[in-house]
């Protein structure tokens, strides 16, 4: 009977000890992952006082905005960590008075993937902190001293911008490179397309769609000609950009603040031979494949006529000039 009841009391040790050590494994687990994302957090904060900075320097704001911006900037940076809090709090007002359609497109975009970033890691570092702290108010966990000398983390709370896609979210900059692209005999290729979002409504527009980061514009529009129509034309082929297009448009429930830059090319004389241009549109993304409708070449005098939308809305004004005068190499606004 003494061995049994020894035995069975060495069980209950083992098997307090063993789960004992793996509740102040889980901790210590905890504490790691709460570490890792304040310093992910650290850096993203970072790295929107320097764009913050460069907004500030762009001599895009007045003066007074543009050093107010700056010294938030620079006291968010230089902050302890107990009052980062209230300077990051300022940065963020300080940013969301600046008026981001006055920012050229490329830092417009910094500006807001650097925002984004602090809000998803300022998320995921709460979210370990709210896990860690549940861990560490458990009964064994506080009467045994499981977390040992770990500081106690805190959550990091400040106003933050709603992300792309939520309600009230600012704009999402969107840089596009389009090809105006013409046969031999002046008619240009329109694809139509609708939003998945608003039935009954489609629009006409150009080949060409967004910009990949690191990518040029030129490069940009060689690449969506060949993936949009099958058309391959070296670079130095498309002419310009010959005019660009500012917009703020909604697709498929997201806002963009939209910079668009058109480019010219023309297809190689067919020779007298009427044929109709071939067109393969193999490489749409499935996006495309899931919103655009169809294809045709208009006129300048069908475009002028019509009553179907089309972007951009002065194409059919525009298109007899593109064959009969030189590009001067001015970046002309268009609609």
């Amino acid at each position: 009977m003494t061995l049994v009841i020894t035995t069975l009391a060495v069980v209950i040790v083992l098997i307090l000890a063993g789960w004992l050590m793996r509740t102040a494994n889980r901790l210590d687990r905890l504490h790691v992952r709460t570490d890792a994302a304040w310093a992910a957090l650290d850096a993203a904060l970072a790295r929107r006082a320097v764009v913050a900075r460069a907004v500030a320097a762009a001599g895009l704001l007045d003066q007074r905005g543009a050093d107010t911006l700056r010294v938030a900037a620079e006291r968010a940076e230089q902050s302890a960590r107990m009052d980062r809090e209230a300077t990051e709090n300022d940065l963020t007002l300080q940013l969301a008075a600046v008026d981001r359609a006055h920012l050229p497109l490329a830092l417009a975009t910094e500006l807001v993937d650097a925002e984004q970033r602090v809000v998803i890691a300022r998320r995921v570092h709460n979210d370990a902190v709210r896990d860690t702290l549940a861990q560490r108010r458990r009964r064994a966990a506080r009467w045994l001293k499981l977390a040992g000398n770990a500081p106690r983390p805190e959550y990091f709370e400040i106003v933050e911008p709603a992300l792309a896609g939520e309600p009230d979210a600012a704009p999402m900059p969107r840089p596009a490179a389009r090809v105006v692209l013409l046969d031999d005999a002046g008619r240009v290729l329109l694809f139509n397309g609708h939003d998945p979002r608003r039935a009954g409504e489609s629009w006409w527009f150009t080949v060409g769609g967004g910009v990949e980061p690191g990518e040029n514009l030129r490069t940009a529009a060689a690449r969506e000609l060949a993936e949009e129509t099958g058309i391959v034309l070296p670079d130095d082929e498309l002419v310009g950009p010959m005019w660009r297009r500012r917009v703020v448009f909604s697709f498929d429930g997201r806002t963009y603040d939209g910079e668009e830059w058109f480019f010219l090319a023309s297809l190689p004389p067919a020779n007298g031979t009427p044929a109709e241009p071939q067109v393969s549109t193999a490489g749409f993304t499935d996006v495309e494949r899931r919103v655009v409708d169809g294809h045709r070449w208009w006129s300048a005098e069908e475009l002028r006529s019509t009553r179907e939308t089309v972007y951009p809305v002065q194409l059919g004004e525009l298109l007899p000039e593109l064959r009969t005068t030189p590009w001067d190499g001015t970046v002309r606004t268009v609609r």
